[in-house]
């Protein structure tokens, strides 16, 4: 307590020792007014120096606030203004935003989003849902037809047929469901959306800035979610992993390879459940029967020696 220390309280007076041996009383109204004082003092002080320091971290211009989010399409017109201030304080640019104000509010994508069930269905259910046996037999007669790029893709990123074979059937039947929604606007709808704003957010910011670098039309067709290609990149992984055209099928099975390269792929391993390879399946797609009918798929197609 700066110079002086309390040798006892009573009565409501406190007595203080000073230096030079002299003594003083105060009253306990006095001390607690003191002591406020010299609070307000230290709090001033130290207020300053805070935002001082945190003045340093602002962008220039000042805090960025997120575009409020909506749950029906009242709001997605003034929604998309925001977004679009954002975004040219992010560095997108005209084309960028000019494909975001194009957009339109996906009922059918909203209402994909939340009808989503067959990733709640058993293993088995699932893989007869999906078709899995058609694909494995189709993907068996794609291995040997083409086997020429299958070799190309497995001396380059390490990957085997199977698996991105597996994926490419369990995406779009090899190439034949695309899809018939306008990307963008699947994207911008979810990230408008309160149900996962955040994640769709990222997704709609990578989508401007692949259209900015003339790598995504604004026009785009992709699925209910915004996925595009033949193997059903969102834009976020095609302009992480992207290596070529994905709406071709050695671009896209190219670029599938590249992400799971990238997520750990071991040439030679192993990718069933509890082998190192299968992380980076898990990488592709959260879902444990995706992941799992993605396994067995892909090791029937490879011919069991995966």
């Amino acid at each position: 307590m700066n110079d002086a220390e309390p040798e006892k309280i009573a009565g409501g007076r406190a007595v203080f020792s000073r230096r030079g041996g002299g003594r003083a009383c105060i009253s306990a109204s006095q001390k607690a007014t003191r002591e406020i004082l010299m609070l307000i003092g230290r709090l001033m002080t130290a207020s300053i120096a805070t935002f001082a320091a945190f003045a340093v971290l602002l962008p220039i211009g000042g805090i960025a606030y997120a575009a409020s989010c909506g749950t029906s399409e009242a709001g997605f017109e003034a929604w998309k203004s925001e977004f679009a201030n954002e975004a040219r304080a992010k560095g997108i640019g005209p084309a960028g935003i000019a494909g975001l104000m194009a957009t339109h509010y996906n009922y059918a994508t909203i209402a994909a989003d939340r009808g989503l069930k067959s990733f709640r269905l058993s293993l088995p259910a699932f893989m007869a849902k999906r078709g899995s046996s058609v694909i494995v037999a189709r993907g068996r007669a794609i291995k040997r037809s083409q086997a020429a790029l299958f070799d190309s893709i497995e001396q380059r990123y390490g990957v085997p047929p199977g698996p991105l074979i597996a994926i490419w059937g369990m995406e779009t039947g090899f190439g034949t469901q695309h899809g018939n929604q306008n990307a963008i606007s699947a994207i911008a709808t979810l990230a408008y959306d309160c149900r996962r704003p955040e994640y769709f957010t990222d997704q709609l910011y990578a989508a401007l800035k692949l259209i900015d670098d003339g790598r995504l039309s604004p026009n785009a067709h992709g699925s209910m979610h915004g996925e595009i290609g033949q193997t059903q990149f969102l834009p976020k992984t095609m302009l992480g992993y992207g290596v070529g055209n994905l709406d071709s099928a050695a671009g896209a099975l190219a670029s599938t390879a590249n992400f799971l390269k990238a997520h750990g792929w071991q040439p030679g391993a192993g990718y069933q459940p509890g082998e190192p390879n299968f992380a980076a399946i898990q990488a592709w797609n959260a879902a444990t029967v995706y992941e799992e009918a993605i396994a067995i798929m892909g090791k029937e197609i490879d011919g069991g020696d995966r």
